[in-house]
């Protein structure tokens, strides 16, 4: 048993040994300069230059090697060393981590690798860390945030570390973690944290999906930080957060009008006075708590353009010095200069001294703060307000009421001057809806939130002379002595927010914010943020590109149904083309083409067939060519010319057809009808007999063309055609008896007459009528059957 006893001794000593000769090797592996790749002897430019290109190098959200984030952590520890002289120094000289870890500690370190080297890890044995006692003050939840942090979070920035009771990561930036959060919240930073597995419903909220995380809020508004945890990085987004020019810069130059700018701003003015040149966080952070009640600026006491100030204002260039002014841009009304500038201090400096001495009601909130309700168990507040204008010829009695307000200063009054013009529903509730022509003053006390207010207006006006200032001395003692001097009381309406931004600042502040959300995500591939807003963009997308893809299609097969369908008419969707050629193919109809043109034509095809004789031949066919060239690019029109000379029967055997049961007509005046119908066109459908018809227009040399329709009569006139004869051959025919004529003497004179400028004119309407055609709105004329085309001349 002994024997037993020392075997097993003497291995736990060997292996003892062995792992103490392992802890030191892998201690001593560990140096920062081998991680960064730089020399003991390298600058802090050089160590920031090769930090910068690892950490983008090994990011874990843009290298996907599982060992990335290891060595991330790597490089930010690596850099958090050599970055802090006081820390480098240490480990330079005991290989120390941390400038508060004695020596021999950093060993664990080397247990911790080893650890790391056999696979093991905490989660694998699930034995949950126990969490610091000091981050349960800092715990949120879901409530918690919304309710307060939201609402705190437009007063000062908050930094919040997302984690997790399995999290290893987590473990290796808590140090950092806590030496920010001891440098930050002294400054007046909000800080929480959110544990994924306690709270999962702030997490979605909030966008962590996992841990660790840190999230900046500030406005309402959560940035994600995507930087390497050291406190240098974790300070510098904190600053920006901070939204910009929260305190503007202040040399000889502009520092008057800086001051004096209180007028058109309602502020107050705080000059901050330092050695530095960049304003420090603690200033910013200031300026954001009270950026609605003072204007801040900095002065730089180092630099050269600051001279006459510090010697104007005797500062000591020796300590951090605060001059605030209001309405006395000369004198400041309070001076506060300390070394060791707090939060506390510069918090309750400002805060005593936010409004102005007489401000200007230009809100509701404004209101509220200096004119609060009464309340039981306080003293009672009196306000007392002026009711002027902004021309120049109130100036005087407003800086009256300035001084008189300067001097009768008391906790219980509070002065405040309104514009009439940008208040009109407040002063009218006051004055009942009587104008002032001059400055008026109403003591006034609140009684209600609802706007209830107990007043009484000063009896002469203001204009600001001795007599006014004692008369409202005068009251003001009243007042203080007797209460109830108050005797008018008055609902008073919310006040207009004067400084608030218009509509389309706003919106651009908000499409600001929105892209530069978008912006981050992309970056950063925040894809579970994005997704709503990534289906949105590629719906939209598809529904364009389907949109074109679909009438690229449906185009493609309207010109095949064009060709393949024989129930495609001309008033069905057509594709006009530009013309290919320069010119019109115009055919004559005759005995040989006529069938092809016509009677067998293809279906859905039209033939446009224009009416003319031997004398108006040339002149007729360049005018028609040039009506109807815009729509020769068209594969389902063709266009030809009837002869009416060669075939003087056709278009009156064609009406005849058209008109059904008309009376038979003589032939005695066929060779009258011939000039008859020189200049009609006819849109021919040889497959579905039907034709729509154009009347040229009159032009004053045929007694027949009395007509200027450009389309076929109505149904009416059909109607009466039916039982008579058609309009054109009753015309025709009257015209003809009136004039005499019935040989072809009297229709060669009438050709003879019609010169060809007088001629070209009857098709000046044939562009309109074509482009009713194509839209298929023309009225359709059927046959039961085409007539044949018989050559006239030949009979003779």
């Amino acid at each position: 048993m002994e024997i037993m006893s020392g075997k097993c001794a003497a291995f736990l000593a060997i292996f003892m040994l062995i792992l103490s000769a392992q802890l030191v090797k892998t201690a001593s592996e560990y140096d920062p300069y081998n991680v960064l790749g730089v020399s003991r002897s390298a600058s802090q430019a050089e160590i920031k230059r090769a930090y910068k290109r690892l950490a983008r190098e090994w990011h874990p959200d843009k290298n996907k090697d599982p060992s990335a984030e290891d060595m991330f952590i790597k490089i930010s520890k690596s850099y958090e060393i050599l970055s802090n002289e006081e820390r480098r120094s240490n480990f330079d000289r005991f290989g120390q981590m941390d400038e508060n870890q004695p020596f021999g500690q950093s060993q664990h370190h080397g247990f911790r690798s080893f650890h790391n080297s056999f696979y093991f890890d905490e989660s694998f044995f699930h034995f949950p860390r126990n969490r610091d006692f000091s981050d349960s003050k800092y715990m949120l939840r879901l409530a918690q945030f919304n309710n307060e942090v939201l609402p705190d979070s437009h007063k000062r920035p908050y930094l919040i570390k997302v984690t997790s009771e399995w999290c290893f990561a987590c473990i290796h930036i808590e140090p950092v973690w806590k030496e920010t959060v001891q440098e930050l919240e002294p400054l007046g930073v909000g800080i929480g944290i959110v544990d994924l597995g306690f709270d999962r419903a702030l997490a979605k909220q909030l966008g962590a999906y996992r841990a660790p995380s840190i999230i900046g809020v500030v406005n309402g508004r959560v940035t994600f930080f995507h930087q390497a945890v050291v406190r240098e990085h974790l300070r510098q987004f904190v600053d920006d957060l901070l939204p910009q020019k929260l305190v503007m810069k202040i040399t000889d130059d502009n520092y008057m009008a800086f001051l004096e700018n209180w007028h058109v701003e309602n502020k107050p003015r705080l000059l901050l006075f330092d050695q530095v040149p960049i304003v420090p966080l603690l200033y910013k952070l200031t300026a954001f708590a009270f950026r609605d009640y003072v204007r801040f600026g900095f002065v730089d006491q180092g630099g050269t353009g600051s001279t006459r100030l510090l010697r104007q204002y005797n500062i000591n260039t020796y300590a951090p010095t605060m001059l605030l002014f209001k309405e006395d841009t000369v004198k400041p009304v309070d001076v506060i200069q300390a070394r060791g500038m707090k939060r506390q201090i510069m918090d309750e400096f400002v805060s005593n001294n936010k409004f102005l001495q007489v401000p200007r009601l230009v809100s509701q909130q404004l209101f509220d703060e200096l004119c609060p309700v009464k309340q039981f168990h306080r003293r009672r507040k009196y306000c007392v307000l002026l009711i002027t204008g902004d021309d120049p010829a109130y100036l005087p009695a407003n800086k009256a009421f300035l001084d008189f307000a300067s001097a009768n200063s008391k906790d219980v009054l509070r002065f405040a001057y309104v514009y009439q013009r940008q208040q009109q529903p407040l002063c009218q509730a006051l004055l009942q809806n009587q104008g002032a022509h001059s400055a008026q003053v109403v003591i006034l006390e609140r009684r209600s939130q609802a706007g209830k207010v107990l007043y009484r207006s000063v009896s002469g006006g203001w204009n600001g002379s001795e007599e006014d200032k004692y008369h409202l001395h005068e009251q003001l003692e009243l007042l203080q002595k007797d209460p109830t001097y108050l005797t008018s009381d008055a609902t008073l309406p919310e006040l207009n927010n004067e400084m608030a931004p218009i509509f389309i600042i706003r919106w651009m502040n908000a499409a600001y914010d929105y892209v530069l959300q978008i912006y981050d995500d992309l970056l950063y591939s925040n894809w579970r943020e994005m997704m709503p807003i990534l289906s949105l963009i590629f719906s939209a997308l598809f529904i364009v590109f389907g949109t074109v893809i679909i009438q690229a299609f449906s185009t493609k097969a309207t010109e095949k149904n064009c060709k393949s369908h024989p129930e495609f008419t001309h008033n069905d969707a057509r594709i006009i083309r530009p013309p290919k050629k320069d010119f019109v193919e115009v055919t004559e109809l005759t005995g040989i083409t006529y069938t092809s043109n016509l009677v067998k034509l293809r279906p859905g095809h039209i033939n446009v067939v224009l009416v003319l004789t031997n004398a108006s031949k040339s002149a007729l066919l360049r005018k028609f060519a040039k009506e109807v060239f815009s729509f020769s690019g068209s594969q389902t029109l063709h266009f030809s010319f009837l002869n009416a000379d060669k075939h003087r029967h056709w278009m009156p055997s064609l009406l005849r057809l058209a008109c059904d049961g008309a009376q038979s007509q003589s032939h005695s005046d066929d060779e009258e009808e011939s000039s008859n119908y020189m200049g009609y066109v006819l849109a021919l459908n040889g497959h579905k007999k039907y034709f729509c018809l154009f009347r040229p227009v009159f032009t004053g040399d045929d007694g027949s063309d009395s007509s200027s329709d450009t389309s076929f009569s109505s149904d009416s006139r059909r109607k009466s055609r039916s039982k008579s004869r058609s309009s054109s051959h009753s015309r025709s025919r009257s015209h003809s008896r009136e004039d005499g004529s019935g040989s072809r003497r009297g229709s060669s004179r009438g050709s003879s007459r019609a010169t060809s400028i007088e001629v070209h004119h009857k098709l000046d309407r044939l562009g309109l009528w074509m482009e009713r055609l194509m839209e298929g709105t023309l009225p359709r004329i059927h046959v039961p059957a085409w007539p044949t085309l018989v050559d006239d001349t030949t009979e003779g």
